[in-house]
């Protein structure tokens, strides 16, 4: 399995209505992407404030898979129109269990 983990911290003004937004079209990607073999994504918690205040974490077959997300038409246009007008800061890493 190869796993995907994204961490986003939001521009100052980033409302609730905008996190939803986020949440909407990122539940439209496994449908739109064959690839994904788990697909997990929400608010952080509020434990500890050093936090991003969003995460994803896509699971696939192999590093094919990911890079065929990574490349998706769908999830691109979610990047671009959704994610980053509304991105401050991103980390991310891959690795195979």
């Amino acid at each position: 399995m190869f796993i995907h983990v994204a961490c986003f911290r939001w521009n100052e003004g980033t409302g609730r209505d905008d996190v939803a937004a986020v949440a909407s079209a990122l539940g439209e990607l496994p449908a739109a992407i064959p690839e994904l073999r788990d697909y997990r994504f929400g608010p952080d918690a509020r434990l500890t404030q050093e936090n991003h205040d969003f995460a994803v974490v896509a699971a696939f077959d192999d590093r094919d898979g990911y890079l065929a997300y990574a490349d998706h038409p769908a999830h691109l246009r979610v990047l671009t129109e959704v994610i980053r007008p509304r991105l401050a800061a991103r980390a991310a890493v891959q690795f195979e269990t």
